[in-house]
């Protein structure tokens, strides 16, 4: 398979495509074959990684890649979806604005990837513990409060680059920045909490329905 750089050009950016044209899961997977768990971590983490504005979609990104996270957890060789997911269209002028921000920064780490350490991508223990670690930092990129989501985001690429190409080692790097994204994200979610962020009724976590939007402009 051609670097990933590559593929990204061929499949989002090629001339042969309509702009208005949705991008899907589904479509994805059918291109990028025994590489795809590391494709889709690292297309899905690269939105919400960049210095621009996808709270809307973040939600959508960080539910998928938990479920793929848990998935390789279990050992599964193959990622599987939902159909809804699947089916999940995105608008592909908006998908080809950050993938164009994206590749130089991606074309960089390429010359540096190769197949090292493998164990850690390809061992059972090494792709569960891959799979905890984007968990972990999905769940940061998920949650419906201002939380910083590109230091996860940015874990879930390097290691996502590095299960890609087998580096062990940049899959090592980006597990260390999905432990600090954790660990942020924890004392954040602990300081509101003390703080009685989630008891109040205007914030996302309401505790009883049926509060009257006016109260809370």
């Amino acid at each position: 398979m051609a670097r990933l750089s590559v593929e990204l050009q061929r499949f989002f950016l090629s001339a042969g495509y309509v702009e208005e044209q949705k991008i899907t899961p589904n479509g994805i997977l059918e291109v990028v074959g025994e590489r795809a768990f590391g494709f889709l971590f690292v297309v899905l983490s690269l939105p919400a990684a960049l210095p621009i504005p996808v709270r809307v979609y973040a939600a959508f990104f960080g539910i998928v890649i938990f479920l793929l996270a848990l998935q390789l957890i279990a050992g599964a060789e193959q990622p599987w979806l939902p159909k809804k997911i699947r089916k999940q269209g995105l608008n592909r002028r908006a998908v080809q604005s950050v993938i164009r921000q994206g590749l130089p920064w991606l074309q960089r780490i390429e010359t540096i990837a190769r197949p090292r350490l493998t164990p850690v991508c390809t061992s059972r223990m090494g792709r569960s513990l891959i799979g905890l670690a984007i968990a972990l930092a999905a769940i940061s990129i998920a949650l419906p409060i201002s939380l910083p989501n590109a230091l996860p985001a940015v874990g879930i690429f390097v290691t996502g680059f590095g299960l890609l190409d087998d580096d062990g080692a940049i899959s090592l790097v980006g597990l260390m920045i999905c432990a600090i994204a954790a660990t942020i994200t924890g004392f954040i979610l602990y300081f509101l909490f003390h703080l009685g962020y989630f008891s109040n009724p205007c914030s996302p976590f309401p505790p009883s329905a049926g509060i009257d939007p006016k109260q809370c402009l």
